[in-house]
């Protein structure tokens, strides 16, 4: 019923939405002479944040096609090189341009696409050659492709590693983006244990969830002060029948969605009025950045159910890879069998998702790492989208990554 619900008021946002649109554009006319009285740009406007609010919303592009190395601009074209039913393996590439490091960005399955990480591959893009993991909406995926749960997740970036590195190049890199950094730590130590060739030569990690014990933060106390029970109950629902996966057990977007609308209310309001006052006084560039964001930040996709209730159970609620009690397949996933693998833990001062110290845990359970293949980096005055996105992140915080990776290349 829940996701019925949601559809029919979509359904209904979408027509006001295309009407406020409409409307706004009929009073911006120039021929129309109340755009000439100063309650006629006001109502425009004020329609224009409406419908922009409220327009129904796809997978966006990354729009990425080209990059400047040395100096000169190279074509970049997306290439999926590897397709799995609840996610591909997408490669940027080059034209032209042979060699460099393998990157792997691990992109998280939070609730948003790949895309959001669009400004971290465009800032890599001039210095390594770029693999990213772009996961598929559950609802999109039929049931008879069966189950994907945290397990799954871990197979996936195995295999992705495997397929990257299938050439005998020099060993690849990842790059852990929050969510992720769980199912990529325990990928790295399963590989390491196994003496994989294809381990990766460093794994970066930022603003993860390695141990939320660690200065926990309003997504953590949510995790933890309702049984798991409650999780069950209340926030899984039924793809409807209009889809693909339909009778699909999901946590929607939408509630992921609204979950992180309602922590920073206040912000976004304040981000809206700001908007708001751009179009009123026809600054249509500074109303433009806002929107920008939020198209992005808007576009979610659904979890399978039982990716989502792992996630809550082992990495929120129990703790398991960070006390040592984490299994995969029936084996168990030991952080001490890493002992080659350059790894670093990047953490945004400002963050409000992943506390202080969650992320740099990843060093401490790492008993077996030598000093010299660990670092820590903390990002002053950097919220978690600024991790990853931004000028910061382009400017102060990429150099480090691109430095780790030089210094550890094998």
């Amino acid at each position: 019923m829940l996701y019925d619900a949601y559809e029919i008021q979509r359904s209904l946002l979408a027509g006001a939405s295309a009407l406020a649109n409409f409307s706004a554009g009929l009073l911006n006319n120039p021929a129309n002479p109340f755009a000439y009285f100063g309650g006629g740009p006001v109502m425009a406007s004020a329609l224009e944040v409406f419908a922009h609010a409220s327009a129904p919303r796809g997978k966006p592009e990354f729009a990425l096609d080209r990059t400047e190395i040395d100096g000169k601009q190279v074509d970049v074209r997306e290439e999926i090189v590897l397709r799995k039913p609840f996610g591909q393996l997408k490669r940027f590439v080059r034209e032209g341009v042979e060699g460099g490091p393998k990157l792997l960005i691990v992109a998280p399955m939070s609730g948003h696409y790949a895309t959001l990480l669009r400004g971290t591959v465009e800032r890599m893009l001039p210095v390594a050659d770029v693999y990213i993991t772009d996961w598929r909406d559950a609802k999109l995926v039929p049931t008879a492709e069966g189950r994907f749960d945290l397990q799954d997740y871990v197979d996936y970036l195995i295999e992705f590693l495997a397929f990257i590195g299938k050439d005998g190049d020099a060993r690849p890199h990842v790059l852990a983006v929050c969510q992720p950094s769980v199912p990529a730590y325990a990928a790295v130590a399963l590989m390491s244990a196994d003496k994989h060739p294809n381990r990766p030569a460093t794994l970066t990690m930022m603003g993860g969830p390695i141990d939320t014990r660690e200065a926990p933060t309003a997504v953590n106390t949510l995790a933890t002060e309702r049984p798991f029970s409650w999780f069950e109950q209340n926030v899984i629902a039924t793809v409807p029948m209009t889809y693909a996966g339909a009778g699909r057990k999901v946590y929607p977007g939408f509630l992921q969605l609204a979950g992180f609308m309602t922590m920073n209310l206040g912000n976004h309001m304040i981000s809206h009025w700001e908007m708001f006052k751009h179009l009123v006084q026809g600054d249509d560039e500074g109303a433009e950045s806002t929107m920008k964001f939020y198209e992005e930040y808007r576009s979610v996709c659904d979890m399978t159910a039982e990716f989502y209730l792992q996630t809550i159970d082992l990495v929120f609620q129990a703790h398991a890879l960070p006390k040592g009690e984490m299994m995969h397949r029936g084996r168990k996933v030991d952080p001490a069998a890493i002992t080659d693998v350059g790894i670093l833990a990047i953490e945004g001062e400002k963050d409000d998702i992943s506390g202080i110290g969650q992320t740099k845990a990843a060093l401490t359970i790492a008993t077996a790492l030598p000093d010299a293949l660990k670092q820590y980096h903390l990002a002053e005055g950097v919220g978690h989208y600024g991790i990853f996105n931004g000028s910061k992140w382009r400017n102060r915080i990429a150099p480090v990554l691109v430095e780790w990776m030089a210094t550890h290349s094998a």
